[in-house]
C-alpha cells in the first residue's frame, strides 16, 4: 500500500482487509441490486488483495422478482445468515447498512471492521473503516469509485451487475441521481452485457406481488397528496415497494406508503416526490420509537415488531384491523395531517 501519503478510501478499505484469510460481507435483511451488487464489487477488490475465503451473507429473504433475477442470471453465491458465527472471520463488513440489528440479523456483541453506505446513520457507527456518503444516489457508486480508484476491471458478469444497481437505485436515473451515478456508468458500460441487462430489467410479476398491488389499490386511503395502504399479512415483503411505486403514478398523490404483516412483523415502505416531505425524518417521527426506520428524503421504510398487537389481538383480522389503524395514525400524524380525512 501507498505510504507518506494520506490514503483514499478505497485503499483504506484494502488496508482493512488485505491481510484476512476469511472476509464475510454482510448484505442488510432481503438483499436489493444496490446492496449485492455493492458485495459483489468488494469481493472483487478482496480477491485482487489477495483474500480466498469472501463469503456474502444476508438474512431474510430474496423475493422480489427483480432480485431473483438479478441472483440467477448472474450466478451470485450468497450465504443465508441463520447462525453464522462471525468470529469464524477475519474481518467483517457493511455494505447498504450500517446498524447492527436493524435490518440484519447481526447481534449487538458483534465487532464491524467496515461499513460502506450511503443512507444517512440512525446511531453513531463502530467500525475500523466507515465510508458513509449521503451525496451518492447509490452504494455502488461508491464501490465504482473504488474499481476505478485500485485500476480494478471488473469482469463481465460484475459490471452488468453494477451497472443495473446503479439504474435500480435511481429509478433510471430519475431518483437521486447525482454526476457520480452518471460517471460510474459510463464506465461500467464498456464491460457490461447490454443483452443480459436487459433480462434483468423485465423480469415477470409473481402472482403474490400483483395481489398485493391488488390490495394496495382497493384499500387505499387518502389525506390531501398522501396517500396510505395496507395489504394484511402477506409472504413477499418486496411487494409492498412495488406496491408503492405503483401508487406513485396516481393522479394527485405526491407520497405514498404501504404497509403489511411479514412474518412476526409490520413492514412499511414509502415513496414521496413532493420536494416538501422528508420520508426519512417522517419515518423516524413514526415509528423510531417502536422499532426501526428511516432511508432517504424520497424513499424509505420500517420495520416494527408485531409484539403487543398479536397479544391484543383475539384473531388475525383484529390484528390486522389494530395494526392499520395504528400505522395510519402515526403516519398521517408525522405528515401533520391530523384527522382531516379525504378517503377513495
Amino acid at each position: 500500500m501507498a505510504t507518506g501519503k494520506t490514503l483514499s478510501r478505497s485503499e483504506e478499505f484494502v488496508s482493512v482487509v488485505e491481510d484476512a484469510d476469511r472476509l464475510a460481507v454482510v448484505c442488510h435483511d432481503n438483499p436489493d441490486p444496490d446492496c449485492i451488487a455493492s458485495a459483489l464489487g468488494l469481493r472483487t477488490i478482496a480477491a485482487e488483495m489477495g483474500v480466498e475465503n469472501i463469503d456474502i451473507l444476508y438474512g431474510g429473504e430474496i423475493s422480489h422478482q427483480q432480485n431473483r433475477a438479478f441472483v440467477n442470471l448472474l450466478g451470485v453465491e450468497m450465504s443465508r445468515f441463520n447462525d453464522t458465527d462471525l468470529e469464524t472471520y477475519d474481518v467483517v463488513g457493511f455494505v447498504d447498512h450500517s446498524v447492527k440489528g436493524a435490518n440484519n440479523p447481526v447481534p449487538e456483541a458483534a465487532a464491524i471492521d467496515f461499513v460502506i453506505d450511503h443512507h444517512p446513520p440512525e446511531n453513531d457507527i463502530e467500525a475500523e473503516f466507515v465510508d458513509v456518503r449521503e451525496e451518492f444516489g447509490a452504494t455502488t457508486t461508491i464501490i465504482v469509485e473504488y474499481l476505478q480508484e485500485l485500476g480494478i476491471m471488473p469482469d463481465t458478469d460484475v459490471a452488468t451487475g453494477l451497472l443495473f444497481a446503479i439504474r435500480a437505485e435511481t429509478l433510471e436515473y430519475l431518483r437521486g441521481a447525482t454526476e457520480m451515478e452518471y460517471d460510474a456508468s459510463k464506465f461500467l458500460h464498456r464491460y457490461a452485457d447490454t443483452d443480459l441487462l436487459q433480462q434483468m430489467t423485465e423480469p415477470a410479476f409473481t402472482p403474490e406481488t400483483l395481489d398485493t398491488i391488488g390490495e394496495a389499490i382497493v384499500k387505499r386511503e387518502t389525506r390531501a397528496s398522501s396517500l396510505v395502504a395496507g395489504v394484511g399479512v402477506i409472504s413477499e415483503r418486496d411487494a409492498l415497494p412495488q406496491a408503492a411505486d405503483y401508487l406513485m403514478r396516481l393522479e394527485g398523490v405526491s407520497t405514498v406508503l404501504v404497509f403489511g404483516i411479514v412474518d412476526d412483523q409490520i413492514d412499511v415502505s414509502a415513496r414521496s416526490k413532493d420536494s416538501r416531505v422528508n420520508l426519512d425524518q417522517v419515518m423516524r417521527d413514526a415509528f423510531s420509537d417502536v422499532g426501526s426506520a428511516g432511508g432517504h428524503r424520497d424513499m424509505a421504510g420500517a420495520q416494527v415488531p408485531l409484539g403487543v398487537f398479536s397479544e391484543m389481538a383475539e384473531t388475525d383480522d383484529k390484528m390486522i384491523e389494530l395494526v392499520s389503524g395504528t400505522v395510519k395514525k402515526r403516519f398521517f400524524d408525522a405528515m401533520n395531517l391530523g384527522d382531516d380525512e379525504d378517503e377513495d
